[in-house]
């Protein structure tokens, strides 16, 4: 194979690699062939076949080795090597003879740009590298140009040679520069600590950061002084053993400021060096253990109040009733309950409903024993459980106080509130001996003292649960009439005052038990409301209502009421829109009436729907007005097209100037914003005239009709048709 070299002039001193390499080669060709007498000296040619049978096998035997040998003389010049060492160097495999010098093949090496260490420094590389070849202290490592790394051995012969290995150790810088990549780069805070007195060897850059360290700081440390002190004790057994096999045990680690952590700790064994280590990576689990521990209590207490919640209460409830069966002592469950808390909730929204079950909840704690549990079921459903409790009378003093203690005044959004609760109580052994026989044994004693008239208390008495069974048939009735199309609507109209004409009919439910006869709608409306079927109830009173409209008079309208309950369900806007598509009524026939606590509930939600609907045309109609607490400003959050004027203001026409100065202002107030004014429950000549002096524009009570079935419509207009032209007076 022809190769090209890089020629230099030599110096007189110092010939030339290149020069050295030819000579050695002419010195090759010129060397006289050894010529033996065989007849003279037979024993001299056995000795030099079996000499050279040796050198064969020695070759071989290194040629056999994984590593690169090679043998130089005291003049560093060539005098054995094998395949391998060929190989790791085979961009210079082509100079390598025996008797050249390693240091001109190492010169033209430099001089191709073989070794890119030597890249401008060459001569000095050189000399570095011969002064090394002689002087071997330890094994260094070379690069050359393809990107390998080749860890180099030399020892000294006794002739003054040298022997060398070679080793190709690139996999191995690879892996240990992808070890330094992971531990540099990684997120998780880590460290390398020696095996056996765990000293900390190095750290990552994350945990330099995390643990706020300087390097040279960890330096002088163990992996014992990262602990917590009082977590001494146990590290022993834990570092004794095999750590590297730990995975994700938990201890408290300390940052540099003594701030301590929560980290998991996971380790496997490496060497650095030729030492034997641990790499340890610290996971800081501080926040999820805090994370845990805050679903742990609110798995047993509840978020508002603090207090325990029902299912923490079932625990300790068991637990008492356990203990008790050794002591023998009685125990208490009282269920408290806030009167007409619903009322306060809509008027003054979800805020300030829980500021007041907040209070509440401390006020309740604050009567309380040490061992006695306060707890907080649901909304405004509270319980007690008195522990060691052998006297009703000592029972009847903590309900007594829980009463007294939340009748007094309560601070919310800078008002003053007053609220009552009522209180049930069941009594262990003597009512119940379990803790779900005891809670509902209460809850039943709960329900009588609100029927005995709220704020006040009430024990368990066996007849009380025949009452809840008959509430609980109502529900159920309820139901059935829903699902059996029972329930009917009846109208009641609407007068213009002026002229004495039906304006419209206001949709109102009924309900005919078979049994109990027409049910008021005061009291199922509530039960609907509370077990789910005020929804379903109220789309079949729109479907049904805008069906029976389309059959009146086009100038006749028909108003329907919507529940708060209802908007808090949804799809109020699908379900109008459905009942108008599904009956053809024009939407400027119908007519929606809400009542401020609707929005007051979350008055942004409800405008936007209520905007929504009004966009179809429908009319939208304030119920009760004058009975809430912010009226006014509702008047201008939303256009209203009607308001209409609770009735205990038109009963009080005839007993002083008060409801009337209310009804002239009610009435100036509509008249400037252009809202229709409707009177409600008009029973006497008296009041119709005062309000139609006063200029009301509409009027509803007994005094034109009750509220009939469908089927009485066409009378009704009839009726009063001719009342109508018999008041007219004659032309």
């Amino acid at each position: 194979m022809a190769h090209t070299f890089v020629r230099k002039s030599p110096s007189p001193s110092k010939p030339s690699a290149q020069a050295n390499l030819h000579r050695v080669r002419a010195r090759k060709k010129s060397r006289p062939a050894l010529r033996l007498v065989q007849d003279r000296d037979e024993s001299l040619a056995q000795r030099l076949q079996r000499a050279e049978a040796t050198n064969k096998q020695l070759r071989e035997a290194i040629d056999m080795l994984p590593q690169g040998v090679v043998v130089l003389d005291r003049d560093g010049r060539y005098v054995l090597w094998n395949q391998q060492y060929a190989s790791i160097y085979k961009k210079s495999a082509d100079l390598f003879e025996i008797g050249v010098r390693l240091e001109d093949t190492l010169r033209i090496g430099v001089s191709r740009g073989d070794y890119p260490e030597a890249a401008g420094r060459e001569e000095q590389w050189i000399a570095e590298r011969i002064s090394r070849l002689y002087q071997p202290k330890d094994r260094h490592e070379q690069w050359i140009s393809d990107g390998r790394c080749i860890l180099i051995d030399e020892r000294l012969t006794t002739d003054g040679g040298v022997v060398g290995l070679r080793v190709d150790i690139s996999e191995l810088k690879e892996r240990e520069a992808s070890f330094r990549m992971l531990f540099e780069a990684n997120p998780v805070p880590m460290f390398v600590a020696r095996k056996d007195d765990k000293v900390i060897l190095s750290a990552n850059s994350a945990a330099l950061r995390h643990y706020g360290f300087k390097a040279e700081e960890l330096s002088t440390k163990t992996l014992f002084d990262l602990h917590h002190p009082e977590d001494h004790a146990d590290l022993e057994s834990f570092y004794g053993g095999n750590a590297e096999l730990f995975a994700g045990q938990t201890w408290r680690h300390l940052k540099a400021d003594r701030t301590s952590i929560d980290v998991a700790i996971y380790s496997s064994s490496i060497t650095q060096g030729h030492t034997p280590a641990i790499l340890f990576a610290a996971i800081d689990i501080t926040e999820r253990k805090l994370a845990e521990a805050k679903v742990a209590y609110l798995a047993h207490h509840d978020a508002l109040t603090g207090l325990a919640n029902r299912v923490f209460l079932r625990e300790r409830l068991n637990a008492l009733l356990t203990s008790r069966k050794r002591s023998g002592n009685g125990i208490a469950v009282l269920c408290i309950d806030l009167d007409n808390f619903k009322v306060i909730n809509d008027s003054m929204g979800h805020a300030a409903g829980d500021s007041l079950l907040q209070q509440l909840a401390h006020r309740i704690q604050d009567t309380l024993r040490k061992d006695d549990i306060a707890a907080r079921l649901g909304g405004d459903e509270f319980a007690v459980v008195l522990a060691n409790t052998n006297h009703a009378v000592e029972v009847s003093s903590v309900a007594q106080r829980i009463i007294d203690v939340l009748r007094e005044p309560f601070e919310i959004a800078d008002l003053s509130m007053n609220v009552t609760a009522s209180v049930g109580i069941a009594l262990c052994p003597s009512d119940a001996d379990t803790a779900e026989a005891l809670l509902k044994n209460a809850d039943l004693a709960l329900y009588q003292a609100k029927e005995d008239g709220k704020g006040c208390y009430r024990y368990f008495e066996a007849e009380m649960n025949a009452r809840v069974q008959a509430r609980r048939k109502i529900e159920s009735d309820l139901h059935h009439a829903h699902m059996s199309g029972a329930l009917e609507i009846h109208y009641q109209p609407l007068v213009t005052l002026n002229s004495g004409e039906v304006s419209g009919f206001e949709a109102l439910l009924r309900w005919p038990h078979p049994e109990r006869g027409y049910i008021p709608p005061s009291e199922f409306i509530p039960i609907a409301e509370e077990c789910g079927l005020i929804a379903p109830i109220t789309d079949f009173v729109l479907h049904r209502a805008c069906r029976d409209a389309t059959t009146w008079p086009k100038k006749a309208r028909l108003a329907v009421n919507m529940s708060p309950q209802r908007f808090r369900i949804g799809n109020v806007f699908q379900a109008v829109s459905e009942a108008l598509k599904a009956s053809g009524l024009e939407p400027e026939r119908l007519e929606l009436e809400i009542t401020e606590a609707l929005l007051l509930e979350n008055s942004e939600s409800v405008l936007s729907i209520l905007h929504a609907i009004r966009g179809l045309g429908v009319r939208i109609s304030m119920d009760d007005f004058g009975t809430g607490y912010s009226s006014l400003s509702y008047l201008r959050m939303f256009p209203f097209d009607k308001i209409k004027i609770d009735g205990s203001f038109v009963r009080g026409i005839g007993f002083g100037n008060e409801s009337q100065a209310i009804i002239r202002a009610i009435m100036g107030l509509g008249s400037s914003l252009g809202m229709t004014i409707t009177a409600e429950g008009i029973e006497t000549e008296s009041e119709q005239a005062f309000l139609r002096a006063v200029g009301c524009d509409e009027g509803q009570g007994f005094l034109y009709s009750k509220a009939r079935p469908v089927a009485e419509v066409p009378r009704i207009l009839d009726a009063l048709s001719q009342a109508y032209l018999a008041q007219a007076p004659a032309k």
